[in-house]
């Protein structure tokens, strides 16, 4: 098949959990023989969306990317009143006001109608990430009635999503693409729409190993336990609650736990001691700090599915994960593989047990790493969208 992606950015510079899902599906299947495409745009950060890559076409891992400018880096000044007023305001907003928060807060890409609608006739699926940004709210549009559409929302319970502006969008797309159960639940209670879906998840890869002696010595660690973040450090993934309970926990325990934190830093940590920051690093410094830790802690609020779980699951590490976050849950319940703790007392006392008790991190270890084997193993995850696709495809015909 030949088949085109629209993500809002792409690369190996990009970290982002949607967009990494957008290039392993992308990749993946050309691997498998399909002729696959990306339209993105020129930036990195989404915070901002300046353009920072050139403009036009390359080629990457086996994957023709199409690359338009953004019109205007996002004018944070301006998009952050307007953001509280129609995300977090009194409702209801009037249409018109949620239309210029969309193509405010970006990215804002002139040519990228015109682009799919000269062109989405080439192609024999055109499938879109996130539901969120101008890329899916302006490209589903221009791709209607053309060609069948695919939408992967990456969805969590979050404010923007109860927003009229995207009702339209999710009625848009021939079949939808689901990471989790619960992302598919909570669509269907939000939109009452009735498409072809498949939930297919993202796939690991079970071989990968990491290197823990080589990351404690690059961070002085030593042989002093902790427990490990990987992801953005934004208050929005919940690490700022994270930083609060860690500080909390060390006041009533007193010892060598450190607290380390892996990833793209949106907003400072805190310094600290027993706080080991490591910034951006690639996948084999990310696994070695998973290897080492006691347990990854996984404190986000909003998820539609959590890629460095079923990554920490692969090497055999046991989670704590936020229980008021359903999609989080639902994998610790499905797993065993993870405890989850809805505040701080239950934070304290999983945290407790993991230290004190090797055994019980072996099994939930295990447990996730069965569980991984079953249900994420590349080829059946590949296997799950080869007939979505299908799916999409039979329901435009």
């Amino acid at each position: 098949m030949r088949l085109l992606f629209v993500v809002q950015r792409y690369g190996p510079q990009v970290a982002g959990g949607a967009e990494l899902c957008c290039r392993h599906y992308a990749t993946r299947l050309a691997g498998r023989g399909h002729d696959v495409e990306v339209l993105t745009t020129c930036a990195l950060s989404y915070v901002d969306w300046a353009n920072e890559l050139p403009a036009g076409t390359e080629r990457h891992d086996g994957v023709t990317v199409h690359r338009l400018p953004v019109l205007q880096p996002r004018n944070n000044v301006v998009f952050g009143p307007l953001n509280g007023r129609v995300v977090a305001g009194r409702k209801p907003i009037p249409l018109y006001v949620q239309e210029q928060w969309m193509r405010a807060q970006g990215p804002l890409v002139a040519d990228l109608g015109p682009w799919l609608a000269d062109r989405a006739r080439d192609y024999d699926t055109v499938v879109f990430f996130t539901y969120l940004y101008y890329t899916t709210w302006a490209g589903l549009p221009a791709t209607a009635g053309r060609v069948p559409t695919v939408l992967h929302p990456t969805a969590h319970d979050e404010p923007p999503l109860y927003l009229t502006l995207f009702d339209m969008v999710f009625r848009m797309p021939h079949a939808f693409g689901f990471l989790t159960d619960e992302e598919g639940d909570l669509v269907r209670r939000r939109f009452r729409v009735d498409r072809p879906s498949a939930v297919v998840g993202i796939g690991v890869d079970l071989d990968a190993t990491g290197d823990e002696a080589a990351f404690r010595q690059a961070h002085d660690l030593g042989d002093r336990p902790y427990v490990a973040y990987v992801g953005r450090l934004d208050p929005h993934k919940g690490t700022d609650e994270l930083y609060d309970y860690f500080e909390a926990y060390k006041r009533r325990h007193r010892g060598p736990l450190a607290l380390v934190v892996v990833g793209e830093p949106v907003k400072p940590a805190p310094v600290r001691d027993d706080l080991v920051v490591t910034g951006f690093v690639d996948e084999a410094t990310k696994r070695g700090a998973i290897e080492g830790a006691t347990a990854l802690v996984h404190p986000s609020y909003f998820e539609s599915f959590s890629m460095v779980l079923t990554e920490a699951w692969a090497q055999r590490t046991p989670a704590l994960v936020q229980g008021h976050c359903e999609v989080l849950a639902g994998q610790a319940r499905r797993s065993g593989g993870a405890v989850p703790y809805q505040g701080f007392a239950q934070f304290e006392a999983a945290l407790d047990r993991l230290l004190e008790d090797d055994d019980l991190r072996a099994e939930l270890g295990a447990a996730g790493r069965a569980y991984v084997e079953e249900w994420y193993r590349w080829d059946r995850v590949l296997d799950r969208y080869e007939g979505l696709l299908g799916l999409a495809a039979s329901s435009m015909s």
